[in-house]
């Protein structure tokens, strides 16, 4: 009897590895660098780190982190592309794609840090509303496009400042059910406005950018989504948000920091870079 439970045990545990093995091995990739300028970092769901170099493969899960210096290209399976700039964090929180099974399609990204390019595949076009990327400060939304988006990071000064604005929010929200401190709530509710960026003037470094995110419509047309509110950029505006909570918006090619934001991207990452192709 004891023998019989040893090997049904045995049998068991050989089971639970061949299913181990065999999730590993059926992860599905969802891209594939195409080229690169140096260094990107790929962190695995489980916390590994690779150094992916052309050719390499990105799944679900991952993260990639591109050094100062790098633009990488991910090409994805519906053809599909992201170009990353230098500095940027950018996660694949879920991609799936069966060109005879539209109702699997799946494509959400998540921005973390830095600017990128997305030009939109056969995934995007047969299923729109499938495709999102989440940023700081929103979330974008696709109707068939390409387009450009920078998250610019605060400073420590304005962390320190939007974590007061939070603070005096919920106190505010607080302060609405409870009558003896509801004279507390115009005070704080004044102070979660931040105001929206300015054309530099002389007192003004001219490179300092206002802290949100900047985006560019090259092609089509993209949403942008948070909780002020939800607002449609087309081919050729640029647009701003500042924060989850102030509502994104279209800001004329003459406003010089998010003109320079999303244009900077478009020079340095597409016209005059030089990297190695596959």
């Amino acid at each position: 009897m004891n023998l019989l439970k040893k090997c049904t045990a045995t049998k068991g545990l050989v089971l639970l590895t061949l299913l181990c093995s065999a999730s590993v091995t059926w992860a599905a990739v969802a891209g594939t660098v195409t080229q690169l300028s140096g260094p990107l970092l790929d962190r695995k769901a489980d916390g590994a780190v690779k150094i992916l170099s052309i050719k390499s493969e990105v799944e679900s899960g991952d993260t990639l982190v591109t050094e100062k210096n790098t633009y990488a290209l991910v090409k994805f399976i519906d053809n599909s592309e992201i170009t990353l700039k230098p500095g940027t964090t950018f996660k694949i929180d879920n991609f799936a794609f069966d060109a005879d099974k539209p109702g699997g399609d799946s494509a959400s990204f998540n921005l973390v840090k830095g600017g990128l390019r997305s030009v939109t595949g056969l995934l995007g076009k047969r299923n729109k509303e499938k495709f999102e990327m989440k940023t700081p400060s929103a979330t974008i939304g696709i109707r068939g496009t390409t387009f450009i988006a920078e998250w610019v990071e605060p400073s420590p000064e304005a962390v320190a400042l939007a974590e007061a604005s939070r603070l005096a929010y919920n106190l505010a929200s607080t302060a609405a059910l409870d009558p003896v401190q509801a004279p507390i709530q115009p005070l704080m509710l004044a102070q979660v406005n931040v105001p929206l960026p300015k054309t530099p003037g002389p007192t003004v470094n001219p490179l300092t950018l206002p802290p949100g995110l900047y985006v560019q419509v090259i092609d089509g047309l993209i949403n942008v989504t948070n909780r002020g509110g939800t607002q449609n950029f087309a081919a050729g505006q640029f647009g701003f948000t500042p924060n989850p909570t102030q509502p994104p918006v279209i800001v004329p090619k003459k406003s010089g920091p998010v003109v320079r934001a999303a244009g900077g991207i478009q020079r340095a990452a597409f016209g005059e870079r030089q990297q190695h192709s596959a």
